[in-house]
């Protein structure tokens, strides 16, 4: 209670300074504005919009060095000390009398001896100066992405963040455009009380960003949401022989896995022990600070730092799993492997991966086969190849040979008289069988490699020369 005490007076203390803040700026702005309107804008009466203004700026300037001078010339901050131009008179600012005699009370400074640095509201959207609507609003909501401090953890993001949005503002404001393009900042300080300014004071950056971030501030709520959600998955590599990859068969594996706490059932509580709802946070998961800038309000979420984000607060944790509501064990599994299973197949066993948090139901194993070579069969889809050595009379000759199958099995295949080397047999329905349909299979081609002895005896000799001469 003591940490929460001091917490709230170091938030209290945190916004009486930045209001104390903003009031300053907003005079010095007003300053400034004035000075810089009476440059451009013609005298005329009382009643112009612009006058108006100019006349409340003068009036909010009076007040703050009114009230500022109380405090005697040394509290003030030389930021904010006013601009007095040496044998400057009182510049008139509206037409009547009433108007005037306001005006003759505040010293105006030069307007020749003030420099106005000026933010460029198009170079801090990036687009140039005669872009398009479109292009202001692409070009936006990607720097919006960029800057948005739950996005970008440095130091300048905020700022960044609340120039883009005032630049936005502004831009996408037809009116308020052709105010800036023509007379500049002081077009939009002097209109931003009027009707047709926007409220900054009322501007709420976190609904821009739901518009088109679906939901990005409160994508942290959603992520720890206390509802149980699905286990992760499992992948386990395992290698079949050949003739397994062709007719399946039933492997055996170990897996290590994340199975439900048998103490809690899931639920990561101590058994007996009471959950409530978090009461900083009201059960949500996340806070909501606003903060006031020289913008606007300002409001940001972040994760509730009582209940963590989960909306609740649990009494006493299981001492089993630590209140992850999950342990882990090694299991062995028996895997089913279909027939006609290739090298890279996937296998999916439901249910098998590690377990949900909060009770959650288990993600799925995939185990992934890889098939080992087999020395004497290459296989092709559903078709096999192997090759047969034949002798040179045989493959004149012709003869019946004796062809090894996948089956285990032998054979016969009739080769024909003249068989040229290189030349390839087909055994129809001896092939691979289709994946998960064994009666479907492809064919078994066999290749016929033609021997030439590299020696001959004399017998040999002789009768191959007798056949030459024939």
């Amino acid at each position: 209670r003591t940490e929460k005490r001091d917490a709230l007076g170091r938030e209290r203390s945190g916004a009486l300074q930045m209001r104390s803040f903003r009031a300053s700026v907003l005079a010095l702005v007003g300053l400034l504005a004035a000075s810089a309107t009476a440059s451009f804008v013609a005298v005329g009466g009382s009643g112009s919009p612009h006058l108006r203004g100019q006349e409340q700026d003068q009036q909010r300037q009076h007040r703050w060095r009114r009230s500022r001078s109380r405090g005697g010339r040394s509290g003030m901050p030389l930021a904010f000390m006013p601009l007095r131009a040496p044998g400057a008179g009182s510049a008139r600012m509206g037409g009547s009398k009433g108007h005037g005699a306001a005006a003759a009370g505040l010293q105006q400074p030069r307007a020749a001896r003030v420099t106005m640095q000026e933010t460029d509201l198009y170079r801090a959207l990036g687009v140039p100066r005669n872009a398009k609507d479109g292009d202001i609003k692409k070009a936006y909501r990607a720097a919006a992405r960029k800057w948005h401090p739950d996005v970008n953890p440095s130091d300048d993001a905020k700022e960044k963040f609340q120039g883009i949005n005032e630049a936005y503002q502004v831009l996408s404001n037809p009116e308020l455009r052709q105010r800036y393009d023509q007379f500049g900042m002081a077009g939009i300080k002097g209109a931003a009380g009027g009707s047709g300014g926007p409220n900054m004071q009322d501007f709420d950056f976190g609904d821009i960003f739901e518009s088109f971030f679906s939901g990005v501030p409160n994508a942290g709520t959603r992520a720890r949401s206390s509802r149980p959600t699905q286990g992760d998955d499992l992948r386990f590599d395992l290698e079949l022989d050949f003739k397994t990859a062709l007719f399946g068969g039933e492997k055996k594996i170990r897996i290590t896995q994340l199975e439900a706490c048998t103490t809690c059932g899931g639920s990561g509580v101590a058994p007996g022990a009471s959950v409530t709802t978090c009461s900083t946070c009201g059960g949500r998961g996340s806070v909501t600070q606003t903060v006031n800038t020289i913008l606007g309000r300002m409001q940001q979420q972040s994760i509730c730092p009582t209940c963590g984000g989960t909306g609740s607060v649990v009494e006493k944790y299981c001492g089993s799993c630590d209140g992850r509501g999950t342990t882990k064990r090694s299991k062995q599994l028996t895997v089913t492997i279909p027939p006609g299973v290739e090298n890279g197949n996937r296998l999916r066993v439901r249910g098998e991966g590690d377990a949900g948090p909060k009770g959650g139901p288990s993600g799925d194993l995939y185990v992934f086969l890889s098939v080992a070579r087999d020395p004497n069969f290459r296989r092709e889809g559903m078709d096999l190849y192997s090759e047969v050595p034949v002798s040179y009379v045989d493959a004149i000759l012709g003869t019946t040979l004796k062809v090894d199958t996948v089956d285990g099995n032998a054979v016969d295949v009739a080769l024909p008289a003249g068989t040229q080397p290189g030349a390839t047999l087909r055994l129809e329905g001896k092939g691979a069988p289709k994946l998960n349909n064994v009666n479907m299979r492809g064919s078994h081609f066999v290749k016929i490699n033609v021997q030439i002895p590299k020696s001959l005896s004399s017998k040999e000799r002789e009768l191959v020369m007798q056949l030459r001469k024939l």
